[in-house]
């Protein structure tokens, strides 16, 4: 029996495999019937393809940032863990530095932070270094974490008489990245939600400041500020500081006041803002309760992808960062 080619073709189309896209389609209807839903995840779906895909490039020099904003509930910690992870997920080689008395960020990334553990406060005392108070990520093995305790809540007053007290952070980078210079690709500090002499010693021992900013009217007035306390630090401490980076956290697509806050920060800082943006979502929140980052608990999800994003569009920005802070720095000699 002789097969036409026309049977041919129509059993071909008997025999089609829907792709995710057609059978999203096909359950939520046309995108006229309201198929937003359908779409946003073929669209999540592809975003999370793409960014396995994507090469983290090392940076010719360890980067090393300070996760800032004297506004609580930003998503800093959150912001400073997650964009961690995702650096660290691309084989990149990361040290998370907590140093917020809370110790959220150990929190987050299961890493024992109880009072008496070993700590960042021990190395701002000068009886540990930091090579020998941090710990290995349990989920990332290029991750390496130094917790924060409680007992670093009375370092402040303990630290205030000191002559160095405002480059105690700095001595102790210094010394590690002096013994091991390659060790670190990224050198990553959460800052407490204050602008105290924890936050100035941070800020005195790193070279770039990434600002988390929620999608809200008063985070405009909060980052002023900010930048009015950072240029403090770059004329009387620290000259070679730079706010290289702002993420907008918290987006919420469907308010206009969401858009109206990331149109006026780009505006007045192009160049600086990330064009990613970190979505509201639960999952975000949840994570840290279960000792992880959103990249490990909730991998495909808006949140991961997002975060993700945030630290690729970052990490290809590096070159273009290192050459500004390197010419910063020839020009102060």
């Amino acid at each position: 029996m002789t097969v036409s080619n026309n049977h041919l073709s129509a059993a071909a189309e008997d025999d089609h495999i829907e792709k995710a896209s057609e059978v999203l389609q096909r359950i939520f209807g046309t995108q006229e019937q309201g198929s937003s839903m359908g779409l946003e995840m073929v669209n999540l779906s592809e975003k999370a393809q793409q960014l396995d895909a994507m090469e983290f490039l090392k940076p010719s020099q360890t980067r090393l940032m300070a996760v800032a904003n004297q506004k609580g509930g930003v998503g800093k910690t959150t912001t400073a863990v997650n964009i961690a992870s995702a650096l660290a997920s691309h084989g990149l080689s990361v040290l998370l530095i907590d140093m917020d008395p809370q110790g959220n960020a150990s929190t987050a990334m299961g890493v024992n932070h109880a009072e008496g553990i070993p700590s960042v406060y021990d190395v701002l005392e000068g009886r540990l270094s930091l090579t020998e108070v941090k710990s290995k990520s349990e989920h990332f093995s290029h991750l390496d974490v130094v917790p924060a305790s409680i007992d670093l809540s009375g370092a402040e007053m303990e630290l205030a008489t000191l002559a160095n007290r405002n480059a105690l952070l700095h001595a102790a980078m210094h010394r590690l990245l002096t013994d091991s210079p390659h060790a670190y690709d990224y050198v990553i500090v959460d800052c407490a939600p204050s602008l105290g002499l924890l936050v100035l010693n941070v800020l005195c021992a790193v070279r770039e400041v990434l600002i988390p900013i929620q999608a809200e009217y008063y985070a405009l007035e909060g980052l002023g500020q900010l930048l009015h306390t950072i240029g403090l630090v770059q004329r009387n401490f620290n000259p070679q500081l730079l706010v290289s980076t702002m993420l907008i956290t918290m987006y919420d697509k469907r308010t206009l006041l969401s858009k109206e806050v990331f149109d006026e920060i780009q505006r007045h800082y192009k160049g600086i803002v990330l064009n990613t943006t970190i979505p509201r979502s639960v999952k975000i929140s949840e994570a840290p309760s279960f000792g992880q980052s959103i990249i490990t608990y909730d991998p495909r999800g808006a949140g991961s992808v997002a975060y993700g994003e945030a630290a690729y569009e970052m990490n290809s920005r590096s070159e273009d960062v290192l050459r500004q802070l390197n010419e910063q720095a020839g020009n102060e000699e």
